[in-house]
């Protein structure tokens, strides 16, 4: 079998309607498209969920909900990721210097994934119930 052999199933098209072709055919004169009125005419309709005046369906719902503006400012830090750190006191300022967080980011939370072998001090960051398990078993502290 050959790609240019497919065809579709026997009996599984139609041939399309041609309209506008004479009485015989029993789709001429109007075409289908009934007497007068804009949708007889070329070029004649209305736009998406137009209703004729009356008010649309989408302008009679009330508005539900938001999408949050400021939902991806928390980056997440992974905590093998604080190895990159050279600073004892890790915050903010610190991830963004060490490129581990984007600049625009107003917050950071360490979660646990990844080792952590020395002794740090985390200030001013979020942590994870096992990422806080894991610094303070390494000998670091947590400062809220």
């Amino acid at each position: 079998m050959q790609l240019n052999d497919l065809k579709p199933g026997e009996g599984s098209t139609r041939a399309r309607k041609r309209v506008g072709r004479g009485i015989g055919c029993g789709l001429g004169k109007t075409a289908g498209r009934g007497h007068k009125g804009q949708k007889s005419r070329t070029g004649g309709f209305h736009k998406v969920g137009f209703e004729g005046g009356q008010m649309p369906l989408q302008r009679r719902l009330p508005k539900r909900g938001f999408v949050s503006t400021t939902k991806g400012d928390v980056a997440q830090v992974r905590l093998g990721e604080l190895a990159k750190v050279s600073a004892e006191t890790v915050d903010l300022l610190a991830l963004k210097q060490a490129g581990i967080v984007p600049a625009k980011a107003s917050g950071a939370k360490v979660f646990l994934s990844g080792g952590i072998e020395r002794a740090v001090k985390l200030q001013g960051v979020l942590v994870s119930k096992g990422a806080r398990a894991a610094v303070e078993a390494a000998g670091g502290s947590i400062v809220e």
